[in-house]
């Protein structure tokens, strides 16, 4: 589980964390690839947290 404690993201608020591991392949059906094409145009517009800033607040909280 990851937890994420920010003034910046309010609760409720989704998060799409992606892992690349190696040669693995995923499959997605229409509704998915809708979703996954979404939240990278919200990437690409800057609406995101970098990596640094998540594993900031999840030291605060040990």
């Amino acid at each position: 589980m990851i937890q994420i404690d920010s003034k910046d993201l309010p609760d409720g608020t989704n998060v799409t964390l992606l892992a690349h591991e190696g040669d693995e392949t995923f499959e997605l059906d229409a509704r998915q690839e809708t979703e996954l094409l979404a939240v990278i145009a919200e990437a690409n517009r800057g609406e995101l947290v970098d990596g640094a800033s998540i594993f900031k607040y999840g030291r605060q909280d040990a």
